[in-house]
């Protein structure tokens, strides 16, 4: 699957950052720990020397994983942004039916936080708030299958 990874800019600095740090500090650790875990001799019975080769096997992964999703990156240009309409990197305040007020940062799914109230594009409230602009009623479908109806009241620029 090939499919285009959105992200704002400090997405894709997490991003680089996170493998620039697996590709030269977790791979020497984890090629240390191997090394180390040989010297106490039998690996058939050496869990230390298990556990070091798990390891590094997820290190690897990651490194494809995060590989392949700066290939396919996307990055939110700020001045694309509009205030008039949700879209990726909007910072967005919504009120609910009972006038509880709740700020969004829409992000891409690679970024998405929601206890820091970062929520990705693919959710299903961030899904339901692109496109729409300040003053509108969005009416959305909640995993466990309750409607809510939100209005849009503010769109600003995220911390992109």
């Amino acid at each position: 699957m090939n499919k285009e990874v959105v992200m704002t800019y400090a997405g894709l600095r997490a991003v680089e950052e996170e493998l620039e740090n697996l590709k030269t500090v977790k791979r020497k650790e984890v090629a240390e720990k191997i090394k180390v875990a040989r010297g106490y001799g039998d690996l058939s019975e050496n869990s230390e020397y298990d556990e070091a080769k798990n390891e590094q096997g997820f290190v690897e992964s990651r490194i494809a994983e995060l590989e392949k999703m700066l290939k396919h990156a996307r990055v939110i240009d700020e001045s694309e942004l509009s205030d008039d309409v949700v879209s990726v990197g909007s910072h967005v305040t919504i009120k609910d039916e009972d006038g509880e007020v709740e700020e969004y940062d829409i992000v891409g799914s690679t970024e998405a936080d929601p206890m820091n109230g970062k929520i990705s594009d693919e959710s299903p409230v961030g899904a339901a708030l692109i496109g729409h602009q300040t003053g509108e009623h969005v009416e959305i479908v909640l995993p466990n299958g309750v409607t809510v109806v939100y209005e849009i009241m503010a769109i600003g620029r995220g911390g992109v």
